[in-house]
């Protein structure tokens, strides 16, 4: 009779074990995936300086524009050191996604301006920066649906019971999907009936 306490007990209790490492694992799964994003929009933030250097030359009227490219790019830069800090912190990777829409925003309205310069437009330069943003910008969606999938699968994990239990007396915190808009999903396709 002894035995078989001492026997449930042990097992209650590795039960209760695997339950913590399987949050402990998930959340640092979560965790490194947010590091490869982290890769990636750190080399896209290093990208728009070198778009705006080409584009000033051809668009010195345009200073406004350009400016907020910079403002947005450095709100984008402080939203990502502040998340990539604490990627379990849901008000940082808020506030990542906040920033990384403006910067979106402000790089779709530089790229509709090159549209209406056709020497921007055809510069070498601005081509082979725009191709290697392009590519980033995938990189980053890959990355980030990878995250938001062990995101999930963590959230999942720390919600179910009695898994709800265990995160809720050891304090995890549920983690914040990283939402960022991607440029063509806002464009309006052109309709032409002629």
């Amino acid at each position: 009779m002894i035995l078989g306490v001492i026997a449930f007990i042990v097992l209650l209790l590795l039960y209760l074990v695997s339950i913590y490492n399987r949050l402990v694992t998930g959340r640092n799964a979560a965790k490194n995936a947010f590091a490869q994003i982290d890769v990636q929009l750190t080399r896209r933030h290093d990208l728009v300086p070198n778009l705006v250097e080409v584009a000033r030359g051809y668009l010195q009227h345009e200073r406004t524009t350009l400016e907020a490219v910079i403002v947005a790019r450095n709100a984008a830069v402080s939203g990502l050191k502040a998340a990539a800090a604490d990627p379990a912190n849901a008000v940082a990777v808020g506030q990542l996604s906040v920033t990384e829409n403006q910067l979106t925003g402000a790089l779709g309205r530089l790229f509709a301006l090159a549209e209406a310069y056709p020497d921007l437009k055809a510069n070498t330069t601005m081509m082979q920066l725009s191709e290697e943003l392009t590519t980033t910008e995938n990189k980053v969606a890959f990355a980030r649906q990878a995250y938001n999938d062990l995101v999930m699968t963590y959230n999942n994990t720390r919600e179910v019971f009695p898994n709800n239990f265990i995160a809720g007396n050891f304090n995890f915190a549920p983690m914040q999907l990283l939402e960022i808009e991607s440029a063509a999903k806002r464009e309006v396709p052109a309709v032409s009936f002629s």
